[in-house]
């Protein structure tokens, strides 16, 4: 399964990667990360690679992790995979809503919280092998 991390920071796209890779162990597989330094790289990279799940940093910049969410899922091939945004504060959750984020949490996240939701969502889209859906 592919992942895109989207940071400007390396230390927040290396923790990211921590807590995303926790599902590993359930999912069976390894999973193959890719890295994105700002919303305009993640947005290219996303419609390229197509990744499963995109988690993008809420960026202070002209295309940070909305304008990324938001341009992915209104492409004319519209993105369908999982994605998850890490917020500055918790009053920008209707921006993560409106964007088409499919999960937003306020960073620090809880890194449980945060495997256990996107385990979810993995599982609604029946993005998981056969035998891993419960």
């Amino acid at each position: 399964m592919d992942v895109l991390l989207v940071s400007p920071d390396p230390r927040s796209r290396e923790l990211t990667a921590l807590t995303v890779r926790s599902i590993e162990r359930r999912l069976g597989e390894a999973l193959r990360f890719r890295a994105a330094g700002n919303g305009d790289l993640g947005i290219k990279a996303a419609l390229r690679e197509r990744p499963q799940v995109i988690v993008a940093d809420e960026i202070a910049s002209r295309a940070g992790a909305f304008a990324l969410a938001k341009t992915v899922r209104d492409d004319r091939d519209p993105f369908t995979g999982v994605i998850v945004i890490l917020l500055e504060r918790s009053q920008d959750a209707w921006l993560a809503r409106w964007s088409g984020a499919d999960a937003w949490f306020v960073k620090p996240p809880d890194p449980f919280e945060v495997a256990d939701r996107l385990w979810e969502l993995l599982e609604h889209r029946g993005m998981l092998p056969q035998e891993e859906r419960v």
